[in-house]
């Protein structure tokens, strides 16, 4: 089938790469003229496995091109996905102006029927109003389909390629069908598809990433209670995640959650409710415990060294919003290095992916390590906010080498205590009891 992604972000460029490598004919647009250049000739702007190697032997195979100009991204395909991106207005709600103005130019540009796929997040109503609109303006006809995706950053290939469900939000059964047969390659192992009207497709999204939010604003505040009442989060973990009924999954201390979707899409519905009317209390309690939970390391750390850390120095392992990403966006670590800046702190900050973008947020006002023991260098203390893979086996004689003084601040609660007590660590997690070693500051 002749497929037209426009935008290629990181939903648009995986969608797009997928759907080439199942033997479609895929054309992608974008407005940045250097963006297309550098994705046609290979390149990936974004950190995801497996991504590049995919895209270049799609490429190779003239499965799938770049292009700028618009009308020939829109006379390419029979099937048009918009993978625009929606971001937080102030007041929370859901920006979609951008996605609005590109279909209002797609539907004056098309010059046969199409469908038009929408992959972006948007609040319950909006594939509605998007096809009275282009009911206004095309000369042909165009069904519009909400199918939100449900991409997790770091294994979105097989999110893509082996979905735990399909979503295909309809009104019009012949185009329901058309988006059904073009999804049936990606869902051989029986996982469903799951035919539904437009504005369940819209809510399913919202409604899943709130209630994945909410679990880990759950777990958060519950670990906050365990260090009050000197409980162990992790064997509370156990007890209630060994029932069938809640599992695991969600149920990990943090320093709170962050990235592109959880905190915006968490936002919108509750705007969502408020504009209706509806009374939307836990969903507005999970935003406001995140926020709570952000600041959670930065608190550990002033009640450790006081409020002024003026001539202090920390090393921060991990920067991106969760591993196998170079994302940054709202991710606990901004907060953290804000805090710590503000504070009067300085910041050295190693990451295996993501020190680029930082680079850009703070230019030099933070030290950037791509050797994650150098970042320890001189540092009062070792806080790590990202639980990538590497972090969780360190030589903690090398560790302590580095360090001032072996002190450490897990926002992910990567170490078992009683290691951390016997290489003679001061030791500060989420949830969980501390460990002060014999003549250490408490």
């Amino acid at each position: 089938m002749r497929i037209t992604i426009i935008g290629t972000g990181y939903v648009g460029l995986v969608t797009g790469v997928c759907m080439a490598d199942n033997g479609n004919d895929v054309v992608a647009h974008d407005i940045d003229a250097r963006k297309v250049e550098a994705l046609q000739s290979g390149q990936v702007p974004i950190y995801e496995p497996g991504l590049s190697d995919l895209l270049r032997a799609n490429l190779q195979a003239g499965r799938i091109r770049f292009i700028a100009d618009s009308d020939e991204a829109i006379r390419h395909g029979q099937v048009i996905f918009l993978t625009i991106g929606t971001p937080s207005n102030p007041d929370g709600s859901a920006d979609v102006t951008t996605l609005e103005a590109v279909v209002r130019q797609l539907a004056g540009a098309v010059q046969e029927p199409k469908i038009l796929v929408i992959k972006s997040t948007v609040p319950v109503g909006t594939c509605d109003q998007l096809q009275r609109r282009v009911n206004e303006l095309s000369q042909h006809p165009v069904t519009v389909i909400s199918n939100p995706e449900f991409l997790k950053e770091g294994s979105a290939l097989d999110d893509f390629l082996r979905p735990d469900r399909v979503i295909i939000g309809s009104e019009d059964a012949a185009a329901g069908d058309a988006i059904r047969r073009l999804y049936l390659p990606f869902v051989r192992s029986a996982k469903p598809i799951l035919m539904m009207s437009r504005r369940a497709a819209e809510m399913s999204k919202y409604a899943a990433n709130a209630y994945l939010a909410a679990r880990i604003s759950f777990i958060n505040e519950v670990a906050g209670l365990c260090e009050v009442l000197d409980v162990d989060i992790d064997e509370v973990r156990s007890g209630i995640g060994s029932d069938s009924r809640i599992g695991h999954h969600f149920l990990y201390p943090s320093p709170g959650y962050g990235g592109s979707c959880f905190p915006k899409d968490v936002q919108a519905l509750a705007d969502t409710a408020r504009r209706h009317g509806a009374p939307a209390d836990l969903i507005e309690a999970v935003h406001r415990v995140n926020q709570r939970q952000q600041g959670r390391l930065f608190e550990k750390i002033v009640a450790r060294f006081g409020t002024d850390l003026a001539g202090r120095r920390f090393a921060i392992w991990g920067v991106t919003f969760k591993a196998k990403t170079d994302d940054i966006r709202e991710s606990p670590a901004l907060r953290l290095i804000d805090s710590l800046l503000a504070a009067g702190a300085q910041v050295a900050a190693h990451d295996p992916e993501g020190l680029e973008n930082l680079q850009k947020r703070y230019g030099e006002r933070v030290t950037y390590q791509a050797d994650s023991y150098a970042a320890l260098s001189g540092a009062d203390a070792l806080v790590i906010v990202t639980e990538w893979n590497r972090f969780r086996s360190p030589d903690f004689g090398q560790m302590k080498s580095f360090l001032k003084a072996p002190l450490i601040f897990d926002g992910r609660n990567l170490y078992d205590l009683s290691q951390m007590q016997a290489a003679g660590f001061e030791y500060h997690s989420i949830g969980r009891r501390s460990v002060i070693p014999a003549g250490s500051v408490p």
